[in-house]
């Protein structure tokens, strides 16, 4: 395994936060006054989503603001993402079972505190922005019954020519940047920043740890750019030497196929704001600025994804969790012993096999990427929204340099064709009072497919099928040293979540389109958050 960063690296820049303060001694907002009238509640994960991915999750209950000192919150796309997928949440919940503490950390990935939202006019960031309104009830329809056609909001002319050619002034002190990812400098500052400042919880226990092979990973797929790599940092000083990094945003481009038109998107993610800035409005200023940066590129439509409730999502999702290493879950506090139980018997209630089950599965290589590519993209024609891969794609997301020891991926091949993938990706927890130093190794489960959904007699082949895919990724991830495997409600999850022991989490993840209209999809929920398998077939795309 490749070793992770220490999450207290070494120091970036030259501004201390003692000179931070200083700076924000006044109540000013970063982008100066026009954005004094931003409600901050309006923020939306970047994705992603959380994500992802974050993404990628957990929940939290909603907590009362007080008149003027606002509670530090998770930075998302509302604006106040697009996987806009990420921020820094505090999580209320003072429970320590496992489910609310993985939720806790899945919808701080995805967007912070959980909300049922507030009236329309309220969202004044969103109400500036081309996304669905909350009065158009079924997103293709007017408030005065009329209708609305499907794609986008904007047409492609507009957007290009509201793209300024530069971006928008920051007050005195503060100034933009593009993340130079390429250095190990440029890459030290992002992973302090989002350890410091992305996802913990309320009682400062654990907290994501986004190893730098992560990002290298996530951030740098086919096509990257770095100007969609953008950061705020105070000025920088005398010396010549850079100012600290406070903030950040980023995209990476990806196609999507949403129903039956295929749309060049960016991705949003990694939405990071210093917690002495969480005042500042400088969420929306960082949106504003990656959907300039997209807009000169010709990116005129974005995915995130956001715990928050926000105008207006395609669908939603909740999250699960299947313990896989119950004790060191419980002796990291993690995970509770439930009344009228024992250890041994938490044990026993999680235990798995040694071996795997499928005849022929195998660690997935470079070779095997255009089968699993037609697998693929086959098995996510079933889904209303999911990702168009290219060979290049794949071969990074799956099995590449930049992959190792970031993604497990494995195929079944028979008689020369790829009938079976499975992966899933490492995001660690690193436990802040443990009395010597521990992380959690959660494994999020991501691409997977199989030939039994082409089956004729796939209403009874595919379950099992899966469910046995499931159960030898549990068991290989085990065997890797993982302690706790994820997993949504998006593509066929639901129909093996409660077979394969996962337990529910109380979160919801939402998925948003920026400048897209679609009628809603199914998120493999009901309308009481519950798992239902009537319900699939909306969501194709697997948030970081």
């Amino acid at each position: 395994m490749a070793d992770h960063a220490e999450p207290h690296g070494k120091k970036s820049g030259v501004s201390t936060d003692e000179q931070l303060s200083a700076q924000l001694a006044e109540d000013q907002p970063i982008a100066g006054a026009e954005e004094e009238e931003e409600d901050e509640d309006d923020e939306v994960d970047a994705p992603t989503g959380g994500g992802a991915e974050a993404s990628s999750t957990s929940t939290k209950p909603k907590k009362k603001r007080k008149p003027k000192k606002k509670k530090k919150k998770a930075v998302t796309e509302d604006g106040e993402t697009t996987n806009p997928s990420t921020t820094v949440a505090q999580s209320p919940s003072s429970s320590k079972d496992i489910q609310n503490i993985l939720q806790q950390l899945a919808l701080a990935q995805s967007g912070g505190v959980p909300k049922e939202g507030k009236p329309q006019e309220e969202y004044k960031f969103w109400n500036t922005q081309p996304v669905p309104k909350f009065k158009e009830p079924n997103l293709l329809q007017t408030t005065n019954g009329g209708s609305l056609p499907e794609g986008p909001i904007l047409p492609d002319a507009v957007c290009k020519a509201a793209a300024k050619a530069e971006p928008e002034k920051l007050v005195d002190g503060f100034e933009w940047d593009l993340l130079d990812l390429e250095t190990d400098d440029g890459m030290q500052e992002l992973y302090d920043l989002l350890y410091n400042h992305y996802v913990e919880d309320a009682e400062g226990s654990f907290r994501f740890n986004y190893s730098i092979e992560f990002l290298n990973w996530a951030l740098k797929p086919p096509g990257w750019k770095r100007e969609w790599h953008i950061g705020v940092r105070t000025k920088a000083p005398a010396d010549g030497k850079k100012g600290k990094l406070v903030a950040f945003i980023s995209g990476v481009p990806v196609t999507l196929k949403i129903r039956q038109k295929v749309v060049k998107a960016t991705e949003i993610n990694f939405l990071t704001v210093h917690h002495k800035l969480r005042s500042k409005r400088l969420a929306p200023v960082l949106i504003k600025e990656v959907t300039r940066q997209c807009y000169r590129n010709g990116i005129y439509q974005a995915l995130y994804t956001a715990g928050t409730l926000l105008p207006t999502p395609v669908t939603t999702c909740r999250y699960f969790h299947r313990s896989l290493d119950w004790s060191h879950l419980y002796k990291n506090g993690f995970s509770h012993l439930p009344q009228r139980s024992t250890e041994a018997m938490q044990v026993r209630k999680y235990f798995l096999p040694s071996k795997t089950g499928t005849k022929g599965l195998r660690p997935m290589k470079v070779e095997d990427v255009p089968g699993v590519k037609a697998l693929l993209i086959k098995y996510l024609e079933r889904f209303h929204l999911k990702q168009e891969f290219s060979d290049e794609e794949l071969t990074h997301l799956l099995c590449s340099k930049a992959s190792k020891d970031v993604v497990w991926a494995y195929v079944v091949e028979q008689d020369g064709e790829i009938t079976d993938l499975v992966s899933y990706y490492l995001l660690e927890s690193t436990v802040l009072k443990a009395t010597s130093k521990s992380t959690i190794r959660a494994a999020y489960l991501y691409y997977y497919a199989t030939t039994a959904a082409f089956s004729p007699n796939a209403s009874s082949t595919l379950q099992p099928r899966l469910s046995s895919l499931i159960n030898d990724a549990l068991i290989l991830a085990k065997k890797d040293n993982f302690h706790v495997f994820n997993a949504l409600t998006l593509l066929d999850n639901p129909l093996f979540l409660k077979e394969q022991k996962f337990e529910p989490g109380d979160g919801k993840l939402h998925y948003y389109l920026f400048n897209w209209r679609t009628p809603p999809l199914g998120g493999g929920v009901d309308e009481k958050n519950e798992v239902d398998a009537s319900k699939m077939g909306g969501v194709g795309v697997v948030m970081l």
